[in-house]
């Protein structure tokens, strides 16, 4: 038989696209990303997806915070903030708190390719090798037996007794914590109730400045420097001007740490104003002249002589009187 072949006529090219885009395709060896189209062609805010594409060109131990972001691109922490929560809560993102080495706690990011496929946990970091001291002497340990098939073998024994060490009269050996069990956190601190009015302060700023949206654990930590710039007789107002005159266009750390640094210099405590005298009253002269005077009670005035002074001749008026001391 023939060798098969067709007879159908070659499809006819139908040229460049009379719409839309036309890519023009490079093919790239170095410097270049793997994207998947579900992440490039997500619906939403594109400096959600600018985010995820420039955190998946970055190498493993890039730092991406937030002030990293903002320093590189031009938007602010808002929308920066708000794009790798909506990476977050798609599975592209994920934020791990992680004991590290030294005990102290930090968060580590990780960016998935394919949102859904988790990490395993980490293990848990090893303790550091203690050495052992030359003249200790090792403790001797005895070859283990042979265990018959099925059974569990017996743990080695040393050659004698290990003596334990006990603690001091009124002192308990410390107890180390499980390997499960989650570290001792301290509790948040609760807002100052014996000042309210430091508390209303803190938590009125963000009318002057609507990015000074402070915690309940920010408002807690700052209330009792509020409340010792009011004891020097600062008021609300001032205090308010204060702290929301001449920040920074833009925040590259909590707005409370900024108002934690204002507060700490106490202002000098403004001085007292002297009391003013009370004033007398409106009093009528007794004496006959009926003149009005000042005075705390009723009387003659400073002109007409007391009572207990002999008259003087009716001959001679007030205005000898008056007369005769000029």
């Amino acid at each position: 038989m023939a060798e098969p072949q067709s007879n159908a006529r070659l499809r006819a090219d139908a040229g460049a696209p009379t719409s839309g885009v036309i890519h023009v395709r490079t093919r790239l060896t170095v410097d270049f990303t793997v994207i998947a189209n579900a992440l490039a062609q997500r619906r939403g805010s594109a400096v959600t997806v600018g985010v995820a594409a420039y955190i998946a060109s970055l190498p493993d131990g890039a730092s991406v915070s937030i002030a990293t972001l903002c320093d590189h691109f031009t938007e602010g922490e808002i929308l920066i903030s708000r794009a790798l929560r909506e990476l977050e809560a798609a599975g592209y993102l994920e934020r791990r708190r992680e004991r590290g080495p030294g005990g102290l706690i930090r968060t580590r990011t990780y960016f998935y390719d394919v949102p859904g496929r988790g990490l395993p946990s980490p293990p848990p970091p090893t303790p550091p090798h203690r050495r052992r001291p030359a003249a200790e002497p090792v403790p001797a340990q005895t070859p283990r037996p042979e265990a018959a098939p099925g059974t569990r073998p017996a743990a080695p024994t040393q050659a004698g007794p290990v003596p334990r060490p006990e603690p001091a009269q009124g002192l308990t050996p410390p107890t180390a914590p499980e390997a499960g069990d989650a570290p001792d956190t301290a509790p948040p601190p609760q807002l100052a109730e014996d000042d309210p009015q430091a508390v209303a302060i803190l938590a009125s700023l963000r009318i002057r400045d609507r990015r000074l949206i402070l915690s309940r654990r920010e408002v807690a930590e700052l209330a009792p420097a509020v409340s010792q710039w009011l004891a020097q007789g600062t008021g609300p107002e001032e205090i308010t001007e204060f702290l929301t005159t001449g920040l920074p266009d833009r925040f590259r750390c909590r707005p409370a740490r900024i108002l934690g640094f204002r507060l700490r210099d106490l202002p000098v405590a403004a001085p007292t104003q002297a009391a003013t005298p009370p004033v007398l009253p409106w009093q009528t002269c007794d004496g006959g002249c009926e003149r009005a005077f000042r005075a705390a009670e009723p009387g003659r005035c400073r002109d007409c002589p007391p009572d207990d002074v002999t008259p003087a001749d009716p001959a001679i008026t007030h205005d000898d009187h008056l007369r005769a001391a000029c």
